[in-house]
């Protein structure tokens, strides 16, 4: 996919004008803690998908997108005015998977460290059953110098 300057100027635009909407202007209660993450628009600038996180539990995430679908119309009509393209995005709203693989990450990396400390702490105190070295280099060098 092609990244045409334009539709990322336009993403750019919208994502500012939907963040102070909610904001500002939209007043739905259940619109929960959001943050919009970042908008994509396509290369003909007739869609914008738009992602957002939500502070919370998962039926904040829900009450939240009920929120966002009820208030789309709104939204676009702000976006319309805002910008002053000759057609507006269709927009779709999106809730942003990212915090989640970031949490899922973080553990990973955690157990990973664990298992290592737990590795380190085995190690500590043993010898190696031969040599450290179990590769002949020196012998290696020597057969290089008769040569």
């Amino acid at each position: 996919m092609v990244d045409h300057p334009r539709a990322r100027k336009l993403a750019d635009r919208i994502q500012v004008i939907v963040a102070k909407m909610l904001d500002s202007r939209i007043k739905d209660p259940r619109l929960g803690f959001v943050t919009i993450t970042d908008v994509r628009v396509t290369g003909d600038l007739q869609n914008a998908s738009i992602f957002y996180t939500v502070l919370g539990d998962e039926t904040d995430r829900e009450n939240t997108a009920k929120a966002l679908e009820s208030a789309k119309g709104t939204i676009r009509s702000e976006v319309g005015k805002q910008t002053g393209i000759r057609l507006t995005p269709a927009l779709s709203f999106h809730l942003d998977a990212v915090p989640e693989a970031a949490a899922s990450f973080d553990a990973a990396l955690l157990e990973a460290q664990r298992r290592d400390a737990e590795l380190k702490a085995l190690r500590e105190g043993k010898t190696f059953a031969g040599e450290e070295d179990p590769y002949r280099i020196a012998d290696e060098n020597a057969s290089d110098e008769e040569a």
